[in-house]
C-alpha cells in the first residue's frame, strides 16, 4: 500500500545526489513520481565494495518502507548497474536480466557478444597479466583495460612492449577493487567458457581507433531497441580527454542511420530490455570507419540536461517510464535551445586544491547567464592524484553546462562561465609546471 496521504509512484534511487535529484524534480511529469534515496554515493564508492554488505542493506530499507515499491532505478556504473537487476529481480520488478547486463559491463564478453553481429569492431584479446607483449593479431598502438572498469579508470594506451609491460603491472595492481566484486556478480550468471576464464579482475587489449567520439542514446522496451539521440563527443586537442559533449550530433545524416542500425543489431544480441543504454563509437570522416567503443547498460547522466534543453526532458524520464513497466513517450525539439553541451574543465598535473567556486560564486554566474549551471567536482583540501574516478591522464575540476543557438554560442558562454569560476590548486613539489585546464581550445 502507499503511505498515507501520499500521491504518485514511489520510485528509489540508488545513489541519488543532489544533481540528479535536480534533474528528477525538473522532468515534465515529476508530481507523478515520489523519489527515494537508496543508499549513498560515498557508501557506492567507496575504497571497498562490498556487494552482499550493500544488497543487505538496501533490502533492509526497502522492506522498511511503509508503502509500495513500485520502481528501483540507478544512473550510475558498477556497482549501482548491478545492483538494479538483482533487487528488482527479487522484488517482481522491470527491469534487464542481470546475465545482459553483465555481459555489458564486463569488457571481455561485451566484445564477443559485438563480434558476433557486427564488424564495426577492433581486434582484441583478454591478456594474461603474466604476458611480455600482445598477441600476434594485435598491432600498436593498443589499448589497455581491466575487463571491469568504468571512466578512463586505469585505461592506459601503449605504443611498445616495455608501455605494454608497464600497463600491465598497473592495471594488476589497481583491478582489484572492482574486479574482486565483480567476481561477485560473476557468480550469479551462467558464463561462456572464455568468459569464466578470464574472470572478473583480466585485462583487456584492443587496437585503437580514430575518428570522431559519438554516443548513442536508447532504451529497449518490450525486446526492441529504440534509438532516441546521438552525442557528439570532443578531446582536449592530442588527448583522449573529453572537452564536452554536444547535442544533438552534427555527423551526416547516414552515419546517424548506420550508427542506430549497428546499436539496434548489438542490444537484440545481448539481450538487454526494460532498461536504457548508451553505445559510444569512433567515426573517420577520412575513410569513413566506424568502431564501437562500448556498450553501457544505461543511459548516459553526463546527457540529462542537454537533452532537457533541446527535447524539453532530459533521458531519466524514458529510465523511469521503463522501471514503472510502460512505454516511453518522446519529443524532439521540443526544449528551449538548439544546441546544448556539457563541458568538462581539467587540469592536467596533479596538485592540492586551496579553494573552489562558492556557492555565491556559482549563483551568479547561473544568474548572468541564462541557461548555464556547473557542478564542481573537487573540494578544498583535495590531493587531484587521490581522487577517485579520474582517468588517467587528468583531473575534472568542474562540469559546465551551457545552451544556445549554435556552436559557437556554446563555446562564448563556456568561456564567460570560466571567467566566474575561480579555483586555485597549488602546485605538488617537483610536479613541473602546472597546466590549469581553464582553457576552451577545441
Amino acid at each position: 500500500m502507499r503511505q498515507t496521504g501520499e500521491k504518485g509512484d514511489n520510485v528509489f534511487v540508488l545513489g541519488l545526489d543532489e544533481h540528479n535529484r535536480a534533474i528528477l524534480d525538473s522532468l515534465p511529469r515529476a508530481s507523478d513520481y515520489r523519489f527515494h534515496p537508496l543508499l549513498d554515493m560515498d557508501r557506492l564508492q567507496g575504497d571497498t565494495i562490498d556487494l552482499p554488505d550493500l544488497l543487505d542493506a538496501a533490502r533492509a530499507r526497502l522492506d522498511a518502507f511503509d508503502g509500495t515499491v513500485d520502481a528501483i532505478i540507478g544512473f550510475w556504473d558498477f556497482p549501482v548497474s548491478t545492483l538494479v537487476p538483482i533487487l528488482c529481480s527479487e522484488r517482481g520488478l522491470p527491469a534487464s536480466s542481470l546475465r545482459s547486463v553483465v555481459t555489458c559491463e564486463h569488457k571481455y564478453w561485451s566484445r564477443l557478444e559485438q563480434a558476433a553481429v557486427i564488424d564495426e569492431v577492433p581486434a582484441f584479446a583478454a591478456i594474461d597479466f603474466s604476458a611480455r607483449r600482445p598477441p600476434n593479431h594485435l598491432r600498436y598502438p593498443l589499448w589497455l583495460k581491466p575487463v571491469k572498469s568504468f571512466s578512463s579508470i586505469l585505461a592506459f594506451r601503449v605504443t611498445d612492449d616495455e608501455q605494454f609491460r608497464d600497463a600491465l603491472a598497473q592495471i594488476r595492481e589497481g583491478s582489484g577493487r572492482l574486479g574482486e566484486p565483480f567476481e561477485f556478480v560473476l557468480d550469479r550468471v551462467d558464463l561462456p567458457e572464455e568468459v569464466a576464464a578470464a574472470g572478473g579482475s583480466a585485462c583487456l587489449a584492443e587496437e585503437e581507433a580514430c575518428g570522431r567520439q559519438l554516443t548513442v542514446e536508447g532504451y529497449v522496451w518490450r525486446g526492441e531497441p529504440v534509438v532516441y539521440g546521438i552525442v557528439d563527443s570532443l578531446t582536449y586537442p592530442g588527448t583522449s580527454c573529453f572537452l564536452r559533449y554536444q547535442y544533438p550530433s552534427c555527423v551526416p545524416q547516414d552515419v546517424q542511420e548506420k550508427l542506430g542500425d549497428l546499436s539496434r543489431r548489438v542490444i537484440r544480441r545481448i539481450g538487454l530490455d526494460s532498461v536504457t543504454f548508451n553505445i559510444e563509437y569512433f567515426w573517420n570522416d577520412e575513410t569513413g570507419d566506424i568502431r564501437l567503443l562500448e556498450v553501457n547498460p544505461r543511459h548516459s547522466q553526463s546527457h540529462a540536461r542537454m537533452l532537457a534543453h533541446v527535447d524539453g526532458a532530459p533521458n531519466h524520464e524514458p529510465l523511469i517510464r521503463l522501471a514503472l513497466g510502460r512505454e516511453p513517450e518522446l519529443t524532439h525539439g521540443a526544449g528551449e535551445y538548439a544546441v546544448a553541451a556539457k563541458w568538462f574543465l581539467r587540469r592536467f598535473t596533479d596538485g592540492i586544491v586551496r579553494s573552489v567556486p562558492t556557492r555565491e560564486d556559482i549563483a551568479r554566474m547561473e544568474r548572468e547567464i541564462p541557461g548555464t549551471t556547473v557542478k564542481i567536482a573537487v573540494k578544498d583540501g583535495d590531493h587531484l592524484s587521490d581522487l577517485h574516478g579520474q582517468d588517467s591522464y587528468s583531473y575534472e575540476l568542474a562540469q559546465v553546462f551551457v545552451a544556445g543557438d549554435d556552436t559557437e554560442e556554446l563555446r562564448r558562454t563556456y568561456e564567460r562561465c570560466v571567467e566566474r569560476l575561480p579555483f586555485r590548486i597549488d602546485d605538488i613539489p617537483g610536479d613541473g609546471e602546472a597546466e590549469c585546464a581553464q582553457r576552451t581550445t577545441h
